[in-house]
């Protein structure tokens, strides 16, 4: 999307509402505190942007680019974020809470995600690879054929999380939080046959 001489650089305090920015380029912008309601993202190109305290209401992301893009504080409420490759985003500003939110197949490789709050979100075949989840709460999350290998999950919260397979030997779980109904998540490798009803 090209930038008229006179637009601004930086948004404060806006509201975006059933904008379509799908397949476009939005670069070097900053915005604060702004509110982005059903917007349309898909396959566009955001690198370089920085969002501060923002929030994403019914948002869809899916394949967007977000190279060296920040992320501070930002809140993802019922968004579609399939694909998203957070491992390339800024390292700088990377803090979020995910609420009802799609992120099959998003990449979380080598990230900074302690204490970051998913709330009922999909995480199928997400990769978190080397990423830091300590103290991470995966409320409600379907983390079916998600990927984890040396994940730090010191003191994160999966009691409600299912459809994992986590192997022990190859993450940090020191005092992670799991339900008895799901310890078969950390078996699988073993391929028993685990009965919970008696």
């Amino acid at each position: 999307m090209a930038q008229a001489a006179d637009e601004p650089l930086l948004h404060e305090h806006k509201e975006f509402k059933n904008v379509d920015f799908s397949g476009k380029t939005l670069r070097d912008r900053e915005f604060f505190k702004c509110t982005f309601i059903n917007c349309n993202f898909s396959k566009s190109d955001l690198s370089k942007n920085e969002f501060s305290n923002c929030q994403f209401e019914a948002c869809n992301f899916t394949m967007a680019k977000i190279v060296d893009t920040g992320f501070g504080e930002v809140v993802f409420n019922n968004c579609k974020l399939m694909g998203l490759d957070f491992s390339s985003a800024s390292r700088f500003m990377f803090s979020f809470a995910f609420n009802g939110s799609q992120l099959d197949y998003a990449i979380f490789q080598s990230t900074k995600l302690k204490k970051t709050a998913f709330d009922r979100c999909s995480l199928k075949d997400a990769d978190f690879t080397d990423a830091d989840l300590s103290q991470a709460v995966l409320k409600e999350c379907d983390l079916q054929n998600a990927q984890f290998s040396g994940t730090n999950l010191e003191k994160a919260d999966l009691r409600t999380a299912h459809h994992y397979n986590i192997d022990p030997d190859r993450n940090k779980l020191k005092k992670t939080k799991f339900a008895n109904s799901n310890l078969a998540g950390l078996l699988l490798k073993y391929n028993l046959d685990i009965d919970f009803e008696q």
